[in-house]
């Protein structure tokens, strides 16, 4: 199997990432068609961490974080590293060490499949951090990889410079390619949730301003008075 570092690839404008990241999980993958997500098993190591970047992508050995270390050449300002390993691990492959490098890098934040170590540490240095687990295990530097080739993180397909939005409500990929258009889509989505919250916050039934009292009737159910007095 051949190993590669991919240098140099495109990455979508920052104000769009910005964008993106203001507007939240939750809000880009329904603006996005409800695609994109990572698996919940992925959780921030601080219930507060947030972020929004560009993929750098990595493919690692299980406990092994050799590949992390030579992917810090190739960042960027705004970007997000993103580790996947070719099986199953929860070994503590990144740490305080490796977020030092990071923020000295621009560096944003880090999502993977795998484990984390050192989370009181990444807490006090507000570094954002999501992951499968947090182990103390440590790693090795002794295996290739490679670095900024399409992987699969959490069931999620990610390519390097797509858009990586992550809060509290987990972690979303947005396309390179469509990074605008699901910005736009997004921002006409929560004008159109400011609206609905004033009408429910106004006292009006979602049943029925959404057509859901139709609805429920159309599948045969049934609205009856109960008698007085039973």
């Amino acid at each position: 199997m051949s190993h590669k570092i991919v240098r140099n690839c495109p990455r979508p404008a920052p104000d769009v990432v910005h964008g993106l990241g203001e507007l939240g999980v939750a809000t880009v993958h329904e603006a996005q068609g409800r695609t994109g997500l990572m698996k919940p098993h992925v959780r921030p190591v601080y219930a507060s961490a947030r972020a929004a970047g560009t993929a750098v992508t990595i493919s690692s050995q299980p406990g092994d974080n050799l590949m992390l270390h030579a992917a810090m050449e190739v960042c960027r300002p705004g970007d997000i590293l993103v580790v996947t390993t070719t099986s199953e691990s929860t070994d503590g492959m990144f740490g305080e060490l490796l977020a030092v490098s990071c923020v000295a890098h621009g560096v944003v934040g880090l999502i993977t499949d795998a484990g984390v170590r050192d989370s009181a540490e990444l807490t006090a240095m507000d570094f954002p951090v999501w992951a499968r687990a947090v182990s103390a295990q440590g790693t090795v530097k002794s295996t290739p990889g490679s670095v900024n080739i399409p992987v699969v993180c959490a069931g999620a397909l990610v390519n390097p410079g797509d858009v990586i939005v992550a809060d509290a409500d987990g972690v979303v990929v947005v396309p390179r390619e469509r990074a605008k258009a699901v910005l736009e889509a997004g921002r006409d989505r929560v004008v159109k949730e400011d609206k609905t919250r004033d009408r429910l916050r106004n006292g009006e039934l979602g049943l029925d301003f959404y057509g859901l009292r139709e609805k429920l009737m159309q599948m045969g159910v049934e609205f009856i008075d109960a008698e007085k007095g039973k």
